[in-house]
């Protein structure tokens, strides 16, 4: 077996934490030759460099962001290990989840909360980011699973698999007066309505727009926005509608006053947890899969 130098990797990661290699030897309180040695040995042994030197700064290359994840992974167990050994307080282990841009936040907390609920408790750790960035995170082991509307790929160069948890009817929905008038006719009354939708190349985005040309309709379209917080607080205050899962209607009801005009018959939202296993070992991962298994059983 070849052994991996820990202590190399230490000096590594402080590196890429700290920015340059004077304040990783500050840091360590070792000498600047001692770091930029160590980190060399580690390059000699992987066999690539694991930084870009730009000045007096370090930019990691693509070979050093992968060790990186694997270094963070590392070293947040060897603290909770100590933590263990040591008694008192013991740190929980931490669950950490990437949530693609796209999808409603109001969904992903109820995807995730069944891992809040486990015996053995985790600490939840999510992040939001763009669906290749978080896969890209993901195959580092910096992310334990990525929460997505769309699969991943067979084509995709990342060792991952598709865990399905379902799907939700999805509906229009807007502030009160513009809810009641446009009730009257639905779906026929959204031609020319006034309607927020989200950016392109949202999975929900593609499907609204073949359900609504199927149906004839050409919606106003007053602003195309990222961020689903944001679109439905433009809804809550009347400039426009927007589709949203069914699955969270009480909750978009009570915290933006937005009210159900009419479900798209025919039109779903699919939610997916990615992750680098086939078969789940991860409690916490097993825990968000069989809650949803549980629903699509109820449903």
């Amino acid at each position: 077996m070849t052994w991996l130098n820990y202590h190399h990797l230490l000096y590594f990661w402080t590196a890429a934490r700290e920015g340059t290699m004077s304040a990783a030897a500050k840091k360590l309180r070792v000498t600047l030759p001692t770091v930029s040695g160590q980190i060399r040995e580690l390059e000699d042994r992987f066999g690539g460099p694991l930084f870009e030197r730009r000045g007096s700064g370090l930019r990691l290359t693509t070979l050093g962001e992968h060790v990186l994840g694997y270094a963070d992974g590392i070293f947040r167990l060897g603290e909770e290990l100590t933590a263990l050994v040591h008694g008192g307080a013991t740190r929980k282990p931490r669950f950490s989840v990437g949530v693609v841009d796209a999808l409603p936040k109001l969904v992903a907390m109820h995807v995730l909360r069944p891992a809040l609920a486990l015996a053995d408790p985790v600490q939840l750790i999510v992040r939001q980011g763009s669906f290749d960035e978080l896969l890209g995170e993901l195959s580092t082991h910096a992310l334990d699973m990525v929460l997505s509307d769309t699969p991943i790929s067979p084509h995709l160069h990342v060792r991952a698999f598709n865990h399905p948890l379902g799907a939700s009817p999805v509906g229009v929905f807007a502030a009160t007066a513009l809810a009641k008038r446009l009730r009257e006719r639905f779906p026929a009354s959204l031609d020319g309505a006034p309607m927020l939708l989200p950016l392109e190349p949202a999975a929900m985005r593609r499907a609204l727009a073949h359900w609504l040309e199927q149906r004839k309709v050409v919606p106003q379209v007053v602003a195309e926005i990222e961020d689903s917080a944001l679109l439905k607080a433009f809804a809550q205050v009347g400039e426009g509608a927007v589709v949203a899962p069914l699955l969270i209607a009480s909750e978009l009801r009570e915290f933006y006053g937005l009210q159900l005009v009419g479900a798209c018959d025919g039109l779903d939202e699919h939610y997916f947890a990615i992750s680098v296993e086939r078969r789940i070992h991860n409690p916490a991962v097993a825990a968000v899969v069989s809650a949803a298994s549980k629903r699509r059983e109820r449903a």
